[in-house]
């Protein structure tokens, strides 16, 4: 019924830049709350930024200031700009949105997209 699509992902050298968009897509009414997460090797993954559907943003300490999460409610994408990249970046990015349907019940719904893989290295 719904789809996370991402897209963006890449080997980078330290201090470069990516950005990563996640389309949904699927019976949709509306997206309340979109983030990125990660999940390097060995490592539990975890929350990197966070929008809601007003543009309220909040982000990992480690990213402030680097990384920035944008929307565009319109067409249900959420975007992550990666400045100054970081070896410790490295890791497999998921998307992730929380959502009310066209179905009943309406939801909310968790969402996950396939992750793309990020790799930050000289």
């Amino acid at each position: 019924q719904v789809q996370l699509v991402e897209s963006g992902g890449g080997l980078v050298q330290p201090g470069g830049s990516l950005r990563l968009s996640c389309a949904a897509s699927g019976s949709i009414l509306s997206i309340y709350h979109m983030g990125w997460y990660r999940q390097a090797p060995g490592k539990q993954r975890e929350l990197v930024a966070h929008i809601t559907h007003g543009g309220s943003t909040n982000y990992a300490d480690s990213v402030k200031g680097r990384f920035t999460i944008s929307r565009d409610n319109a067409k249900n994408t959420v975007y992550l700009q990666m400045n100054s990249l970081k070896p410790e970046d490295t890791a497999v990015y998921y998307c992730n949105a929380v959502m009310a349907l066209n179905i009943v019940p309406r939801g909310p719904y968790n969402y996950w997209g396939q992750g793309t893989q990020v790799t930050v290295s000289s």
